[in-house]
């Protein structure tokens, strides 16, 4: 991506926005509400317009003159979204399939091989017990897991996730950050938990007002001077294990006053 633009109005949302991300990296995306991350993302994978600039995944090329190829990407990326539609009466095992429509076409009849894979998916994410569940009864941490089920369906080159550690606890946390890391894949991951990021990504972009202040490996991005004056907050950093660790605390001294 060079130069991304995206106007809402009179208002960059992203502006001039340049990342790259290396085959079978792991780059993570973090930046306050209201940064731009979600509508960075959107535009990786085809969705969102842009304004200016250009966009490239592998031999899939666009601008803002030019159509976005949604149905080449969808061949080549898979998006796991932040909000889940609850898909109607679905059981958990058709929703995942849905996954391979991708690769099928809408008319096309699913094969063993294609139950084979969306049953290996969900047991991945650890939600095998779910598979005759309908997706409206599921909560919000157990349709994550579905959804990032449905995107291992798809088979692709490419994986997008907005926030996936939404509504898991710490422990499906950690599991799903380290599936997704191990697939060997590129991937570029939206995440409000800078620590998660910093153990799990190869690089960090930092966004704040839709643009770029910082870009680089963890352990250089994720410096307390740095992060407190995009978060305006105190912050300690700690090395455990060889990962970055980040604390936050208010300003007692503010309080005070």
């Amino acid at each position: 991506m060079t130069d991304a633009v995206v106007r809402f109005g009179d208002a960059a949302a992203v502006n001039g926005v340049t990342a790259r991300v290396d085959d079978g990296a792991v780059l993570g995306i973090v930046g306050p509400n209201g940064s731009g991350k979600t509508t960075l993302l959107r535009v990786m994978c085809g969705l969102q317009p842009i304004d200016a600039g250009e966009v490239r995944v592998d031999d899939v090329r666009w601008g803002s003159s030019s159509k976005r190829p949604v149905g080449a990407l969808g061949r080549s990326v898979a998006l796991v979204a932040q909000n889940h539609e609850s898909q109607g009466q679905l059981r958990v095992i058709e929703s995942v399939m849905l996954g391979r429509l991708a690769l099928r076409g809408a008319w096309s009849p699913f094969s063993a091989e294609d139950w084979d894979v969306a049953a290996e998916a969900l047991r991945s994410v650890g939600a095998m017990h779910l598979v005759e569940r309908e997706v409206g009864t599921l909560s919000g941490g157990e349709r994550q897991r579905v959804s990032v089920a449905r995107a291992l369906t798809q088979a692709t080159s490419h994986m997008l996730l907005d926030e996936p550690t939404n509504h898991l606890d710490v422990r499906y946390q950690h599991d799903l950050l380290d599936l997704v890391r191990g697939l060997g894949i590129t991937i570029v991951v939206v995440l409000h938990d800078l620590n998660l990021a910093g153990r799990y990504c190869d690089r960090l972009v930092v966004l704040e007002r839709g643009s770029v202040v910082a870009e680089g490996a963890p352990r250089d991005v994720l410096d307390p001077d740095l992060i407190e004056s995009v978060y305006h907050i105190p912050v300690a950093r700690h090395d455990w294990r060889g990962n970055p660790h980040l604390y936050f605390a208010p300003d007692e001294s503010a309080d005070a006053g």
